[in-house]
């Protein structure tokens, strides 16, 4: 009985933790979009908030990748989209953000198939 009253104390702090980072994620968006709508477009390049949302969706998955909790794959994706459309258009080019969904969606396939086939080695 002890031993099931530690399992669940564990899993309440992870909780917790990631609770934590999911705020701070929010906090950081919130001032961010604050900040961008503070200033005038004439200050603020375009493609900013793309690359802002882009930095915090990888930056909270990283943070969870280093603490050892699972890293949620979708907001991985989403944050690599946002990072490269944000990326090219503060560099003055334009990407199209549906085929770059199409080449990362397929990238993440391939990569799929071989960490599957490592597990099934193992």
């Amino acid at each position: 009985m002890e031993e099931n009253k530690e399992i669940f104390e564990v899993k309440s702090e992870e909780k917790r933790e990631l609770e934590k980072l999911e705020k701070i994620g929010w906090g950081l968006f919130l001032v961010m979009l604050g900040a961008i709508w503070l200033f005038p477009d004439s200050i603020v390049p375009e493609g900013t908030f793309m690359f802002g949302v882009g930095i915090i969706l990888l930056g909270l998955n990283f943070v969870k990748y280093a603490k050892g909790y699972r890293v949620n794959g979708f907001t991985v994706f989403l944050g690599i989209v946002a990072l490269i459309a944000g990326l090219s258009s503060l560099l003055g080019r334009s990407v199209d953000i549906f085929p770059l969904i199409l080449i990362l969606w397929g990238v993440s396939i391939i990569f799929g198939i071989g960490r599957k086939r490592r597990k099934k080695d193992i």
